[in-house]
Parts: C-alpha cells; structure tokens; sequence
C-alpha cells in the first residue's frame, strides 16, 4: 500500500524558518549579561557579628562595615548572632553558601580556640571558614587592686610564692582569653592563684575596684582610665610591645617571659569554598582601611594595634594560635 506524505511548506513558515537560520546565536550574549550581573558585590553583603550589638567588637565591624560600602559601592550590613562564646553565629556563616555575600567577623573564641573547649561544636573552624585578613589585636591587661605590694610582675611572682594560695586573679567568663592568660601566666610564672570567673567586664572591674578580687585579667579599655586615675595598678600587658596609652606599663616579654603574647584578634573569614578573587577583594580593602587616617584612628580609641597581612598570614597565625593555647586548655581542663 503507497503512501503518500503531503508536505505543504507556506510563504509564512518558509520566512520564519530563513529568518532563524539567519539571525545570529544569542547563548554567548545571555551568558556575558549573566556573568556582569554576578560580578562581586552585585548586592549587599551580610557581615555577621557573633556577638550582641554594642563593645568595641561590634563597633569596629560596623565601621568596616562603613568603609567597605563607600569602596565597593554595595551595602555590608552587620548583623549580630550572639551566643555560646559566639558559635551561634560562626555556625550561621559556616553553613552559609560560599559566593561572598556572607562573611563572618570574627574573634579568637569562634574563629579558633572554641573548637578546644566546646564538646559538641557543631562546625569545625579550620575545615569550613577560608581566612581572609587579620584586622587587629587586643592587647590584656594585668591589674591589681592598690592593696596588692606588687608593682610588677618580678614582684608579683615574688608575693604570690611567699603566700601561697592567697592571691586570686578574676577574669570575664570561664573560657575567655582572660582565663586561659591567665592559667598561661601560672604556669609561666610558676605560682597559683585563685581563679574567679564574672559574668563580663562590668561586675569584675566592680569587685576590683571594691577590693573583693585582687587582679583582673581583661582587655583593656575598661581599665586605662582607673589605671591613670590611680584606682588600679597595671602589673603588666600581654602585648608584644608596649601600648601608647600605658607607655610605662611593661609587657609580659620584657618581665622575662620570652615569647610570650596573649591578645584578642579580629578578622575577616569566609565559608569554606569562596571565590578566591572575592578573598582578595575583601583582603585589599581591609589593608587599606587599616592604611587609612580613619582606621588608624578607629583602632587608637580601642587600644587595638592594626594587623593585616595576606590570607595566608592569617591561616599561619590561627595555627599558631591553636598550638600555643591547646595544651593550657587540656592542661587546664577547659570545657564548654
């Protein structure tokens, strides 16, 4: 049986079809407006604070907040997470997706040390976060109620060996860099004091003021003043130079304790798997807020000593700083 297959081609479909063998392809136009839209920052960038809103933390992110959004023409918006020595917040960013647009803040605890003294860290800081820049430093400071004979640290280590047990030293919360300095120093020293752990700044300068505790070991702009208006007595800062506020208030290092540094840190890391060029952006942005008159002002007010440096350097530096505290903490029995 013939069959016959009637293929009727009209005027109308024969111009559609010249009209698409002629016209040009339109894929590679498409995927170059693709790629110009996603272009880093396309729109605004969430920089979490693991920590409440307020303290010298948040107010240095939020002015490298500022400086990012005047430079790359894109909102840095601050948004504080806090909770469980900042881990809350760390974990938002660590299971964040990793295209830039979500950045943490970030301070020893979340960024390294957590991962020492919390059991059931729900994120590995070396394994998901790409480091991106060292911002600053924060020097402790080691003060002591006037009661106290010690002018220094020599003298410090002197009293506390000829009265054993007498001496306790309060610091802001079990865990913090005041406590684990702390523990560092004893060991250091070769003497033991008392260890008072307070809820924050606050309630410990209170008691220091008061008499109620003999040192404190915390950062450093609550005390400067009552250290200048005679209240307290700085024994010493923990810093590896001297601080322009306290210029006759040694450091740790010079008291004989070689190498030794024990600071607060902020910096600027990523989810693991981020743009490398998006790294370097933030990285040279960062370099030259801390460049600038208004970064080095900004740092001044907060007693903090500007860092910087390359990726690499910070990554170098969160090693260092993991090795140097590990064994306190385990020697110490630190856990969260």
């Amino acid at each position: 049986m013939n069959q016959r297959v009637d293929l009727r081609i009209t005027r109308r479909t024969a111009l559609a079809l010249t009209a698409a063998i002629a016209a040009p392809p339109i894929m590679p136009i498409v995927k170059a407006q693709s790629a110009n839209a996603q272009s880093w920052p396309s729109r605004p960038v969430l920089m979490i604070v693991p920590f409440p809103a307020g303290g010298a933390t948040d107010t240095l992110a939020r002015t490298v907040a500022n400086a990012f959004s005047s430079r790359f023409g894109q909102q840095f918006v601050v948004e504080n997470h806090g909770g469980a020595g900042g881990n809350v917040g760390a974990g938002l960013v660590a299971r964040a997706t990793p295209d830039g647009y979500t950045i943490l803040f970030g301070t020893p605890g979340p960024v390294a040390t957590n991962k020492l003294m919390y059991k059931n860290l729900s994120f590995d800081p070396e394994k998901d976060f790409t480091p991106i820049v060292l911002i600053a430093k924060s020097p402790l400071i080691i003060v002591a109620h006037p009661s106290i004979p010690a002018k220094d640290l020599d003298e410090l280590a002197v009293y506390a060996k000829a009265h054993p047990g007498k001496l306790n030293v309060g610091y802001p919360g079990n865990g913090t860099l005041g406590h684990i300095t702390a523990v560092l120093l004893q060991n250091d020293l070769g003497i033991s004091m008392t260890g008072v752990p307070y809820r924050g700044t606050a309630p410990l300068s209170t008691d220091l003021l008061g008499g109620q505790v003999d040192l404190g070991m915390d950062f450093m702009s609550t005390y400067v003043p009552l250290v200048k208006d005679g209240k307290l007595r700085a024994i010493a800062v923990t810093s590896v130079r001297r601080v322009a506020d306290l210029p006759d208030v040694m450091t740790v290092q010079e008291a004989g304790i070689k190498d030794f540094e024990a600071t607060a840190w902020y910096a600027l890391v990523a989810p693991t798997g981020v743009p490398a060029d998006v790294v370097q952006k933030i990285n040279d942005a960062t370099n030259d807020f801390l460049a600038s008159d208004k970064g080095k002002q900004t740092l001044k007010t907060f007693d903090m000593l500007p860092a910087g440096g390359t990726p690499a350097d910070l990554r170098a530096y969160i090693g260092s700083e993991l090795t140097k505290w590990g064994p306190v903490v385990k020697a110490a029995n630190i856990t969260m």
